[in-house]
């Protein structure tokens, strides 16, 4: 059998999302970091171990750039022939351009959420990846994320029955990272749009796109959304909501959870319980139990999946451009929501 080939990858942005994927990429034997770009030229010595985040914050990177390529132009890694697949960490506003520069250039592309600041300027960007010869794949990692993926599995058995209600909450501290970006809510598009929007894509993949939504949030930090709770309206009728928010004082730190009511079952993940302890189900009849869910993160799940997309030549199917234009449209509708203070159709 041969092997499968190598994957050469291009990293733009080093921040605290570039940091996370090197982690993931090391855990792909396929992989290679061939180059990295950073317009400000911060990182480009390949020491990110002062890179702060939210997740794994606590496991430093460093580069070997004997074997890696660094500049300051985005067009070096356009140009490079031994490059397969850009990967964009960059602000959001710098999306739009760097994606369709790299599809017209003959790339493969991942792209950081939120795909773009505006359903209009997303909507652009499905069209141009439709349009290229190319993958492109919004890097939505909750899909992959092994409790979710068991969730989204168990919702689709109906092992526990129907859905009766389900709740995703996601929170933090205002990101210690970024600020230029994230403190800017007319360029982040505040907690709602970078950081809510994971749950939101959760939300579609399991129950559809929601009919409508009615949202209450309010401005802290960024001058845009920064703590939203929305209601939403599915297909099947379960009663589905959404608390998302980076407004905590500091010291809070980052929670994530979910709790969903099935007919026959409950089950709850919460990351601030240990670690062989994150997701329970609770069962008439039974003792509460623990899941295990075996297997890398979502960073390395949807890397694997782009990856395979490329050597196989089948578009990505767990997530798509559309799926990421569609996040950001419900985000949207949640803000109408919120101005208005009535319940909002959401577009299709």
């Amino acid at each position: 059998m041969q092997p499968e080939r190598t994957i050469n990858v291009g990293i733009v942005g080093l921040g605290f999302m570039a940091a996370t994927h090197v982690k993931a990429y090391r855990q792909i034997p396929t992989a290679r970091i061939h180059s990295v770009c950073n317009p400000s030229g911060r990182n480009l010595d390949g020491d990110l171990t002062k890179v702060g985040g939210n997740i794994n914050a606590n496991d430093p990177v460093r580069l070997d750039m004997s074997e890696v390529k660094g500049t300051r132009e985005f067009q070096d890694l356009l140009n490079d022939p031994g490059i397969d697949l850009i990967d964009i960490c960059t602000p959001t506003q710098q999306h739009p351009d760097m994606l369709g520069a790299a599809l017209r250039a003959g790339k493969h592309v991942i792209c950081e959420k939120p795909l773009a600041r505006s359903s209009t300027l997303a909507r652009g960007m499905v069209e141009a990846a439709r349009g290229a010869k190319t993958f492109a794949m919004p890097a939505m990692c909750l899909r992959f994320w092994p409790e979710w993926a068991w969730l989204k599995e168990t919702i689709e058995k109906k092992s526990y029955g129907r859905v009766l209600s389900a709740r995703f909450r996601r929170v933090a501290e205002p990101p210690s990272w970024g600020q230029k970006h994230f403190a800017e809510g007319t360029k982040s598009g505040g907690a709602i749009l970078d950081l809510h929007i994971h749950d939101i894509d959760f939300i579609q993949f399991c129950f559809g796109m929601p009919r409508r939504v009615f949202a209450s949030g309010y401005v802290k930090y960024t001058g845009a959304i920064d703590h939203v709770v929305a209601q939403f309206e599915v297909g099947s009728g379960a009663m589905v909501h959404a608390e998302g928010g980076w407004a905590m004082s500091p010291g809070f730190g980052f929670s994530m959870s979910y709790t969903v009511n099935f007919e026959h079952a409950t089950v709850d993940y919460d990351l601030v319980r240990p670690p062989d302890n994150l997701l329970r189900l609770f069962r008439p009849g039974h003792p509460a139990e623990t899941v295990k869910c075996i297997g890398p993160d979502g960073y390395v799940g949807e890397l694997k999946h782009i990856f395979q997309s490329i050597l196989t030549g089948q578009a990505p199917s767990v997530v798509t451009m559309e799926d990421g234009l569609r996040a950001i449209q419900i985000c949207e509708a949640e803000e109408k929501s919120i101005e208005s203070g009535a319940i909002v159709e959401i577009g299709r």
